[in-house]
């Protein structure tokens, strides 16, 4: 009861948070409700974009792949800082300069509307078929893993099966995230962001330092420690930075295809990246970037660590993991392993209840944050343009809602289909791949290449997802791939795209180069200090890095899933 009256008042508290600090602002507007009229402060825009990034699919999947992969898994924190990079010294001035409200939008004015509306339906099918159903999937899996659901609501017989147990919570987590993005715009989602970050932040440290505690012989850090890197180095070297040919995040892949995913991600999803397009300034908006970049290298505290100690103890037999089948084989449930570990970690019942609102709070900051994206999308993207030239601002903010809630419901749906996948988190990132690196090689020749043609940006995107696609779903084209290594098949495929493009610039090119105009809706004079910083980063990066680098990797293959004394064949 005390856990469920902790969860109660610190979801409670945020909301009543983010209502003071809002309730003020106009959003009526397509401006306000879609950008926050272009006031957001760097603290705003790093806690935002923290926390939109920071949902259940990272809390719950990234330290899941920790669980079977091991560090390496950390190229999914510490390399985003590299595209963090390029997004305030390269991108952000570029979009800020424009004026845009979404990449769609900057795309139809460097090329045209058709390659407007095509990224525009890649984007939204992409969002309520893989995103949104993720978030909603992994941050029910955390909460159940996390609570005795069950017993939380009175015990009533129905919510013993699994089923309709995962369904009642994932139903409960869309609701009241769509209540923040539906009714309060992005203001509300990036103070709610804000606030719920804060709590993370210190809820995931507690987590890892308690957890470490567990793992010590004397209850101490130290020996927490010590245990921790004595288990690892037992069993396949689990604390190396460096992952196999066939890791989750093999290491040439960091400069290939998980490179370009960050890129895309932190520079062209609209998910994210509307946080920085209502920054009040380019300055603003440069000082949040990197702030983002300095806290991503504080993630696998939180993020990669719990998963490393959770295989540690399940080695030792201390930690009793879930198995399911996949493929004929029974596995460790790694999309459990968090949620349990936290509650064998944090045994109070007020920090229990503490910690299970930091993860809803979680879960709703990036489900709302993509609902919000999604709506946006729809309305300036399509419903404005093609069905409804002469709408008002009003009706286009409720045309928005009443969509959003239609993607609510489809994304309930998708989300219950998710428990059949071994790796959340690996098949996250093998789905982004198929929108993002068609999206991103054609924003980048558009910000580069001054007379590439419409025409070759719009069979880009489509071809781009074709062959992506392809590689996924087609078996005898997929087995291909597999040798090649999917991350390095889908940069081969963007550096195709790019080599098309620029061709097609030669071949048949635009009649005038393309020249930006200022929009002029914010002031561009940049952070004296953006360049220094950034070189900062980037020193950090090579030296974590270095610092767990063993290559003899390659020799050993990947640490693999980690064997347990007491494994029985249980299946949730």
């Amino acid at each position: 009861m005390i856990t469920l009256f902790a969860l109660i008042f610190f979801t409670a508290l945020v909301a009543v948070g983010t209502w003071l600090m809002t309730r003020k602002t106009e959003n009526q507007s397509q401006d306000g409700f879609f950008l926050a009229g272009r006031s957001l402060t760097y603290p705003i825009i790093a806690g935002s974009l923290l926390l939109t990034n920071l949902s259940t699919e990272q809390m719950v999947g990234l330290n899941g792949s920790a669980f079977k992969d091991g560090l390496s898994v950390m190229a999914w924190e510490v390399v985003a800082v590299v595209a963090l990079v390029l997004m305030a010294l390269f991108f952000l001035p570029r979009f800020l300069k424009s004026g845009i409200t979404t990449v769609p939008e900057y795309l139809a004015k460097r090329f045209d509307k058709t390659t407007e509306l095509i990224c525009n339906l890649i984007f939204l099918i992409a969002y309520m078929v893989v995103l949104m159903p993720i978030i909603l999937y992994t941050g029910a899996q955390g909460m159940i893993g996390m609570l005795d659901v069950a017993a939380v609501f009175g015990d009533p017989a129905w919510l013993h099966d699994p089923s309709a147990e995962l369904l009642f919570v994932i139903v409960i987590v869309a609701a009241i995230g769509s209540a923040y993005a539906l009714v309060g715009g992005l203001r509300s989602c990036a103070v709610s962001d804000t606030l719920n970050g804060i709590g993370l932040l210190i809820g995931g440290l507690l987590v890892s330092y308690f957890a470490l505690q567990s793992l010590g012989t004397d209850n101490s850090i130290t020996s927490g420690i010590a245990e921790l890197r004595q288990i690892s180095a037992a069993n396949g070297n689990r604390l190396n930075s460096i992952g196999a040919n066939d890791a989750e995040a093999p290491f040439f892949a960091l400069f290939t295809g998980i490179l370009m995913i960050h890129t895309f991600y932190w520079c062209t999803n609209q998910q994210i990246i509307q946080r920085t397009l209502g920054a009040k300034n380019l300055a603003e908006g440069q000082k949040g970037v990197l702030l983002t970049g300095f806290l991503k290298l504080l993630g696998p505290l939180f993020l990669v660590l719990p998963g490393l100690i959770g295989a540690a103890l399940y080695i030792r037999g201390e930690l009793a993991i879930p198995l399911k089948p996949v493929n004929g084989e029974w596995i460790p449930d790694t999309a459990q392993v968090y949620g349990i570990l936290v509650r064998n970690t944090l045994h109070h019942p007020l920090m229990l209840g503490f910690f299970a609102a930091v993860l809803l709070g979680a879960i709703l900051s990036s489900f709302n944050s993509v609902l919000n994206s999604t709506c946006t999308l729809f309305c300036l993207g399509i419903y404005k343009p093609y069905v409804n030239r002469q709408a008002s601002d009003r009706r286009v903010v409720v045309v928005g809602q009443i969509f959003g809630f239609v993607v609510t419901i489809v994304s309930i749906v998708f989300a219950t289909q998710l428990a059949k996948t071994s790796s959340i988190f690996d098949f996250l990132q093998t789905m982004n791949a198929i929108y993002c690196i068609p999206i991103l090689s054609v924003v980048a020749v558009g910000l580069l290449a001054k007379r590439t043609p419409a025409i070759s940006a719009s069979i880009s995107m489509i071809a781009g997802v074709v062959l992506i696609g392809a590689g996924i779903f087609l078996p005898a084209f997929a087995d291909t791939v597999n040798r090649i290594g999917q991350y390095h098949y889908a940069f081969l495929v963007m550096a195709a795209l790019i080599v098309f493009q620029l061709a097609m610039g030669k071949i048949a090119p635009r009649k005038e180069p393309y020249e930006e105009k200022d929009a002029k809706v914010v002031d561009l004079t940049p952070w004296k200090y953006a360049k220094a910083v950034a070189l900062a980063l980037l020193v950090i990066v090579a030296i974590i890095y270095a610092s767990f680098a063993d290559f003899s990797v390659f020799r050993t293959g990947k640490p693999g899933y980690p064997v347990s004394p007491n494994t029985t064949r249980q299946a949730r």
